[in-house]
């Protein structure tokens, strides 16, 4: 049979999961080997870390294993890269009577990504467009103020604790229509780079 390459550098390590299966199941090296038709050197191997094995040898392990394939990926790419944006750090934009604060913006693939904002916008002034929307989705949160969301022909207005959440692709206008700062949490999927400000 022939014997898997070393790797010293394995990503993922599943070795532990097949042994503690494999002695839960009280089942030598041997016998494993045996029944998935590979060395017991080579089981060892896995168990232990010091290869990765093709595909289908691991299958081969998990039926004579009678193991659960999910439960042996299950830890598999938990770790994930996280973004932290210090309040400090915030980077910040303005046009008249508004301040836009970016919280978060992702970029990912096929248009898979999304950009979050704190904006405070003053009595009397708006963001938005009337002209023209933009492909993708937005969700508001109204944290204080009020505020008129014209989506279209239609207005809503929103008061603190509102949400509203819409097709972005019709033009759309958020305006303070309150004598006090309106200050909102904005989400906008996939990201434009800046919200559309007329």
């Amino acid at each position: 049979m022939a014997k898997e390459p070393v790797n010293e550098h394995i990503k993922y390590q599943f070795g532990e999961k097949i042994r503690a299966i494999r002695e839960r199941r009280g089942l030598t090296l041997r016998e494993v080997a045996l029944k998935a038709g590979v060395s017991e050197s080579l089981v060892s191997q896995i168990e232990r870390n010091k290869v990765s094995p093709a595909i289908d040898t691991l299958l081969a392990l998990a039926d004579a294993l009678d193991l659960d394939l999910e439960y042996l990926f299950a830890d598999y790419r938990r770790d994930r890269s996280v973004h932290v944006v210090r309040k400090r750090d915030r980077n910040s934009f303005t046009r008249p009577g508004v301040l836009y604060e970016r919280l978060a913006q992702v970029e990912g693939k096929n248009d898979i990504g999304i950009e979050a904002y704190l904006i405070s916008i003053e009595p009397g002034a708006k963001t938005g467009s009337t002209e023209y929307g933009h492909q993708g989705w937005e969700l508001g949160v109204v944290e204080s103020g009020r505020a008129d969301l014209t989506i279209g022909n239609q207005t809503h207005t929103l008061k603190p604790g509102d949400s509203a959440s819409f097709r972005s692709d019709a033009p759309h206008v958020l305006a303070n229509s309150g004598r006090d700062t309106l200050r909102v949490f904005w989400v906008i999927t996939p990201p434009k780079g800046e919200i559309n400000k007329e």
